[in-house]
């Protein structure tokens, strides 16, 4: 997912698919040790969207700091 998608979003819904993500993840890892993951680049892009979405939350509690 583009980071301009993502910012668009609600905040709220951004947390929601934070935790759809990191459950995804956890699956992904664990089938990946049990071999039976065949795309691999799917971790690393689920992975890379976690950090986008991570980093957006962050960006807005700190503007909200500032202020």
């Amino acid at each position: 997912m583009k980071i301009r998608e993502l910012r668009q979003r609600p905040r709220k819904e951004l947390k929601e698919n934070l935790v759809s993500l990191k459950d995804k993840l956890r699956e992904l890892r664990f089938n990946l040790a049990g071999g039976k993951v065949k795309n691999i680049k799917e971790v690393h892009q689920t992975k890379k969207t976690i950090a986008r979405i991570l980093t957006l939350i962050k960006e807005d509690e700190q503007s909200k700091q500032s202020k």
